[in-house]
């Protein structure tokens, strides 16, 4: 596992280890691994980052010395590039989490993996790359590397214990504070989202079962409705907290910014049909499971308590969320 310690790699290292794997966790030290790893240290970005995993003495000829790796960097893929050309030799099949914003924008409703994907990706493009090509990028250092033997995961809005992004988290903190709570649009507006823990459990599966290539995982549109979700943190939290359901031309008026401000939230529109109507019948095909939004929304409160009622935050993503004096002008009328 390259990384491990945070939100989708730690979902998919604690996986690993539930199944009876054993596994290794290459990462910079900053957070605490999962106790049952192998651990082994180092930077992918800086120079000789590599070194930890190039010591690992290489296998015997037609052997690996893993089964998996799994990568799911968001930045320069130069740095894909680099440990998946290390690992080619060491490793039976590259797992890379990917995003669906590899997708041409804007992304009819509707489209599946054979969709025009983004111009201007390489996987040696190193520095500051904009995210879409970066995530396609890393898809083509790991083919590049691994040909058949990478799966790509393109997943879409990931939500669930161990967040780091805050999306979730936000709205599980302010509905905790009661209230009246301006919600966004309607309580029907449809979601497409996924568990963290329903990728881990597919990725792996995908992987041992030998799945290549891409593949959308995200739940099927409308798999729950903002009303849904929002109702679910009222409940988890037992806050009581009021949800006061604003239209949308009054939120955009007020120069509320939605995805952002609003997290998880889009007005129908060429971004929600990006982000909230792709089709996922591939991966289900496959074997995507996802579990209803009240298990997702409650057993994220349980982790969110224990952390304290504060989430991680990744240093590479601006906060989200909604300032409490511009929603209190709204909920005012």
């Amino acid at each position: 596992m390259l990384g491990g310690t945070e939100f989708v790699g730690r979902a998919v290292t604690d996986d690993a280890l539930a199944r009876g794997w054993e596994v290794t966790v290459f990462h910079r030290g900053h957070h605490g691994a999962p106790p049952g790893v192998a651990e082994l240290l180092g930077d992918r970005t800086a120079e000789d980052g590599l070194a930890a995993l190039a010591a690992v003495e290489a296998p015997a000829e037609g052997t690996y010395t893993w089964d998996l790796v799994v990568d799911t960097w968001s930045a320069a893929p130069s740095v894909v590039r680099d440990a998946a050309r290390l690992l080619s030799g060491r490793a039976a099949r590259y797992a890379y989490v990917s995003s669906r914003s590899v997708y041409d924008y804007p992304t009819p409703a509707g489209l599946d993996e054979d969709a025009p994907l983004v111009e201007g990706a390489s996987p040696d493009a190193g520095g500051d790359v904009p995210y879409p090509q970066a995530k396609r990028g890393g898809e083509l250092a790991a083919l590049d590397a691994f040909g058949d033997r990478a799966l790509l995961v393109r997943a879409g809005l990931v939500i669930g214990p161990w967040e780091n992004i805050g999306r979730l988290p936000w709205w599980l903190n302010r509905i905790a504070r009661g209230g009246p709570v301006l919600a966004p649009g309607t309580p029907d507006l449809p979601l497409q989202y996924i568990d963290v823990r329903d990728l881990a459990a597919w990725l792996l599966d995908a992987a041992e079962g030998g799945l290549h290539g891409p593949y959308n995982l995200v739940s099927r549109p409308g798999h729950t409705t903002m009303g849904e979700l929002l109702d679910a943190c009222v409940r988890a939290t037992g806050s009581g907290a009021e949800l006061r359901w604003t239209d949308t031309e009054t939120i955009l008026a007020a120069g509320v910014e939605p995805w952002s401000d609003l997290p998880v939230w889009l007005p129908p529109g060429e971004l929600y049909d990006t982000l909230h109507q792709g089709d996922v019948s591939r991966a289900y095909a496959t074997g995507l499971h996802c579990r209803p939004v009240a298990e997702t929304v409650a057993d994220t409160w349980t982790w969110l308590c224990e952390q304290g009622g504060t989430a991680p935050q990744r240093p590479d993503r601006p906060p989200v969320g909604l300032d409490p004096q511009i929603e209190a002008k709204l909920l005012a009328g």
